[in-house]
């Protein structure tokens, strides 16, 4: 296994889980000593479990191909490569520097292609390989305000995905899979590490999953994989309502982002976060935000809105075909679970 972003978040806590399979793993990222620390764990985890550490930037690509020549020279193949490395920056679009909104597009989308190119090689001539990208339900799914650059970052790479399965499938090679992870809100330093250029603290957040909660589903992915995978509370859910009723759905986004997710303004200074330089000391796996202990209540609130927003839609298809004289109603699919 090769899982990148690995100091930090859902990298680290997907490096630990393969660990605790008993995988030999190569992990990387910018943060050389809070990598070493993730490899120890990762040998402490199992006793058949190896761990090399290989710090890179993934928008490196000569480094990140370093990092391939490590796994096969240590361990003689790639089964699985996971592309986990992320960062964000938070603010309104016109208001973002340009080289920030680049780095972030450098990071969340060429370094997971950059992984690709390092993986895809081996695995063809393996005949057989797993290479998952995590991307969001940000991604195309649900829009939010001020994660411009992050949304279409996550956008981008599950384009990316579909096109290299048209791809591999044109050039016959169905044993290498490529799956893309969706989560929802998840319990990582994610926003701690973000860029902020609002001025404005993050408060609190939606119903958020752990780390491990992502972690578990990438492992079941790479033993049987799937094109895409929805992971946390609401993440199926909610891009479904917003597609049932996208006028009631977005408002309330904007609403709760606005007046809920963050503070007032002045509250936060503006930073750029770990989008130049490593996370360092401040590398963890949790966010702090209690994640298991909110899911349950704001999961309920998250269905109740749902189904508000479910019935919104009906009436208005209803009202719709009345005033236009029409008989049969639009028939709505169910929500996955």
């Amino acid at each position: 296994m090769v899982v990148t972003g690995a100091s930090s978040g859902i990298g680290r806590a997907v490096a630990l889980a393969f660990a605790h399979r008993g995988a030999r793993i190569v992990v990387t990222a910018r943060s050389a000593a809070a990598l070493g620390d993730v490899a120890q764990e990762c040998e402490a985890a199992h006793a058949r479990a190896e761990a090399v550490d290989v710090p890179a930037d993934v928008t490196d690509a000569k480094a990140i191909a370093r990092v391939a020549e490590t796994a096969l020279d240590r361990f003689g193949r790639i089964d699985v490569w996971v592309n986990a490395a992320g960062v964000g920056v938070l603010g309104l679009l016109d208001r973002i520097p340009p080289d920030e909104a680049r780095r972030v597009w450098e990071v969340n989308v060429q370094g997971a292609l950059h992984g690709a190119l390092a993986a895809l090689p081996t695995m063809r001539s393996q005949g057989h390989g797993v290479l998952i990208d995590v991307s969001s339900i940000l991604g195309g799914r649900v829009d939010a305000p001020y994660m411009g650059p992050y949304a279409a970052s996550k956008a981008a790479l599950v384009s990316l995905d579909e096109v290299l399965r048209q791809e591999l499938v044109l050039t016959g090679e169905r044993g290498v899979a490529v799956c893309t992870v969706l989560p929802g809100g998840v319990d990582t330093p994610f926003f701690a590490h973000a860029a902020n250029r609002t001025g404005r603290r993050v408060r609190f957040l939606p119903a958020l999953a752990t780390p491990e909660r992502v972690a578990r589903a990438v492992v079941r992915t790479a033993a049987r994989p799937r094109r895409h995978v929805y992971v946390g509370p609401g993440a199926r859910l909610l891009p479904w309502a917003n597609d049932t009723a996208p006028g009631l759905v977005r408002p309330l986004i904007r609403h709760r982002t606005e007046h809920g997710y963050l503070g007032a303004p002045g509250s936060a200074p503006v930073t750029t976060g770990t989008l130049f330089t490593p996370s360092a000391d401040t590398a963890s796996v949790t966010g702090g935000r209690h994640g298991r202990a909110r899911t349950v209540l704001r999961r309920a609130c998250l269905i109740a809105a749902a189904a508000a927003a479910t019935g919104a839609g009906l009436r208005g298809s209803r009202s719709h075909a009345r005033r236009h004289g029409c008989t049969r109603t639009h028939s709505f699919p169910r929500p996955h679970t």
